[in-house]
């Protein structure tokens, strides 16, 4: 495959953190959950969820797009308006058949559970003719390609967890084949929705801290016990570096790596040995031909669930031969399933940018097991070269990225 370097460019965040990238880092270097009770939760045996703050949609997307959109979709869209503007891209002028759309989602629009209780009541007629479109996964590539005038591939990636990191992923090899000039990558959802809120509560994956819903989330934290569903969107600007260069467009860093494997243990719990993990870290150091001590920061899958964080864990002390700083996103945003890998791969972009390492939430007690240098409290200053983002799903599904610093 064609080696070219690929830039980005541009990014696009909407989290519960803040809206837009300046709000999101900000909320991340200030180090304190969103976590929250949530009214929409009420009765159920978990009420927590991260959700973004003060989106209203009409005054974003206007009331006659946001009438047959979801809001997964609404949050990738704005996402995708931010990056493009900050990649100095219009698209009113550019090429749009050589512009790819590659969106990660795990699960599409919540919006199916309402019309499926118009369909138990047998309320046909009041069934929303546009309930498919509008909920599919597929169409938040479709409704970017149609905002944008994106015209090349348009692809949704569905790896659960790992969705927005594979769409990355993905999106790097479409330019490399020459498929595209620009793509906008990335993953959205919004998780924290009753149905789905309720399905994962059995599953015991969630955390059930109510009494203390900001301190729910503690990764690598040895009394963690659960993960708190959250939404956002977070969206890449991904070109070749000869053609940005060209057209005189700066680069926030470098996507150098990338590699996806497979458990192939179990539906929902990482294998204790972590060798699939293991290797999807070696294949994305060995695709950017970067040595593991180049490597200086680790955005952590961190889940803040027993068996993951320890598998993580285990893999990171077998690829390095000292685990660079790590933090866990998701201890402050939640977590966003299908989102996910994006807005942390975004996040891991912002670190090497900023040469600074955000801090995880709730850490009081580290995990003996775990043995991770863990930033926590305040930001780290530090130089860095390359930073990893890990993303790993049910089913076994892994997919790591590796940035270098521009």
């Amino acid at each position: 495959m064609n080696r070219a370097e690929i830039a980005v460019t541009g990014l696009g965040l909407v989290t519960p953190a803040g809206i837009g990238v300046p709000a999101t880092w900000a909320g991340l270097c200030a180090g304190r959950s969103t976590a929250a009770r949530d009214e929409r939760l009420a009765g159920l045996p978990v009420d927590l969820s991260c959700r973004v703050p003060g989106f209203d949609p009409v005054a974003r997307l206007g009331r006659r797009l946001i009438w047959r959109i979801d809001r997964f979709t609404q949050l990738a869209l704005v996402a995708a308006r931010e990056a493009v503007a900050d990649a100095g891209l219009d698209p009113t002028g550019w090429d749009g058949t050589r512009v790819a759309v590659v969106i990660g989602c795990g699960g599409g629009g919540d919006h199916l559970t309402d019309e499926y209780e118009k369909f138990r009541a047998r309320r046909i007629r009041a069934m929303s003719p546009l309930a498919i479109p509008r909920t599919a996964a597929n169409m938040v590539a479709g409704e970017i390609g149609m905002d944008l005038q994106a015209l090349g591939p348009n692809l949704v990636t569905s790896t659960a967890c790992a969705s927005g990191a594979t769409a990355i992923g993905v999106a790097r090899d479409l330019l490399r084949g020459g498929a595209c000039d620009v793509a906008i990558a990335g993953g959205t959802e919004c998780a924290c929705v009753p149905l789905v809120t309720a399905m994962f509560a059995q599953m015991r994956v969630l955390s059930d801290r109510h009494d203390d819903p900001a301190t729910a989330i503690r990764p690598f934290a040895s009394d963690r016990n659960g993960f708190v569903l959250s939404e956002g969107a977070g969206i890449l600007i991904l070109e070749r570096a000869a053609d940005a260069a060209a057209r005189g467009a700066g680069a926030h860093a470098y996507l150098a790596g990338y590699g996806a494997t497979a458990d192939g243990y179990h539906q929902t719990t990482p294998d204790p040995s972590a060798q699939g993990v293991t290797r999807a870290m070696r294949e994305a150091l060995r695709d950017a031909d970067i040595d593991p001590r180049d490597v200086h920061h680790v955005n952590a899958h961190g889940t803040a669930t027993p068996h993951n964080d320890l598998a993580e864990a285990r893999a990171l002390h077998a690829v390095f031969p000292s685990p660079p700083p790590v933090t866990a996103t998701k201890s402050i945003i939640g977590h966003s399933i299908g989102g996910a890998g994006a807005i942390e791969a975004a996040c891991t972009v912002l670190a090497l940018r900023h040469r600074t390492i955000p801090p995880t939430a709730n850490l009081d007690r580290l995990d003996p097991a775990i043995d991770l240098d863990v930033v926590t409290g305040s930001p780290r200053r530090r130089p860095m070269a390359a930073a990893m983002s890990n993303s790993f799903a049910f089913g076994g599904q892994n997919a790591v990225l590796v940035f270098r610093a521009a």
